[in-house]
């Protein structure tokens, strides 16, 4: 398979880089546990984050995105690919060659994580200074009155009191539950945050509460985000560059504002016909694109293209040739045989 790679324009802006980065996980059968083929959750996906942007990852459930992040922060070992991290001090370390343990422990303060389910990701049987503070022990970077100190300021941060620091999860709200997640992952000053679908376990009338947050936490601390989420619209709200995969690789790479008013990929223009309209005379004017078939197999993908038997303009090329991911111009990328003849339907943003 070719290698495929995405270059930025100032290489030194650049907080992290993944390469060619795969997580295939192993389908066994039998007693012996034999191994028949490979689900690919994450095959040959490439991108870049600048340091103190937004970059999205969007895609249908099961496209790969969270496999990525939690590559990203090294929850998972990936099988191959590089994962190169640009610290504070300009050292570059390949994250996806170190071990679990000692080698990855100085990076687990810098890269942090915040989860989907705010009520699944914090333990029931510890309260909210001993999950904050847990990370803080493990690294060793606070005494105990420092420690609820940090955790009293960063809770006023995130929104709530400092008091509530010996209460218990079940006391708390979603959206609460969602702000002691995000003082959680920042109690240990870090550089990048991935945000795992960070609002889509929400109410409507939390997320917007939460995205606001987000950004001006990104703002005061100085931070990266790598925002994963199927919903476009808040992808839009909140990413300055976006990255759209389908079934485990990249298939479009640029500005939030490009993508969405030109779209190259047709698994993108479809995403972008689902995207809610809020002014109402823009609503009627597009039409929305239902893609047919079932979203391929990662453990048997189609030959050639993977989106081609859903693709409408599909040719005989695609169902042979696998598309790379390139440049077409301005860092907008694109995994497509025919992006330069097609004309494709964008989001309508009449005001």
């Amino acid at each position: 398979m070719t290698e495929q790679t995405v270059s930025p324009m100032n290489e030194d802006q650049v907080m992290l880089r993944v390469n060619n980065l795969k997580m295939h996980y192993p389908i066994t059968q039998g007693l012996f546990a034999r191994i028949k083929g490979y689900t690919k959750a994450a095959d040959d996906v490439s991108f870049f984050i600048r340091n103190g942007e937004t970059l999205g990852l969007v895609g249908e459930s099961g496209c790969g995105k969270t496999t990525v992040g939690r590559c990203v922060v090294r929850a998972y070992l990936p099988t191959a690919g590089e994962i190169l991290y640009r610290g504070a001090d300009g050292t570059v370390t390949d994250l996806a060659k170190l071990h679990q343990g000692k080698e990855l422990l100085p990076f687990r303060k810098d890269i942090r994580m915040i989860f989907q389910d705010p009520y699944a990701s914090l333990n029931p049987r510890m309260n909210v200074f001993e999950s904050i503070t847990e990370v803080l022990k493990v690294n060793h970077m606070a005494t105990p009155d420092e420690m609820r100190e940090r955790v009293a300021y960063m809770l006023r941060r995130v929104g709530l009191r400092p008091e509530y620091m010996q209460r218990y999860p079940h006391a708390f709200s979603g959206g609460e539950r969602q702000r002691i997640s995000i003082a959680r992952s920042l109690i240990t000053n870090p550089r990048l945050v991935v945000c795992d679908e960070a609002v889509s376990a929400l109410d409507v009338s939390i997320r917007a509460q939460i995205l606001n947050l987000l950004e001006e936490l990104q703002s005061d601390f100085k931070l990266t985000y790598l925002f994963i989420s199927h919903d476009l619209g808040v992808i839009r709200h909140i990413c300055d560059r976006v990255v759209v995969m389908y079934v485990g690789q990249v298939v479009e790479i640029a500005e939030s504002m490009e993508l969405f008013l030109n779209p190259r990929h047709p698994y993108t223009e479809a995403l972008m016909s689902a995207v809610p309209v809020s002014n109402p005379r823009a609503r009627n004017a597009g039409t929305r694109i239902r893609l047919e078939g079932e979203i391929a197999d990662p453990s048997n993908p189609p030959s050639g293209c993977y989106f081609h038997p859903r693709c409408r303009y599909a040719k005989e090329r695609c169902k042979s040739e696998k598309p790379e991911l390139r440049n077409l111009g301005n860092e907008h990328y694109v995994a497509c045989h025919f992006a330069e003849e097609l004309t494709l339907a964008h989001v309508r943003m009449v005001e």
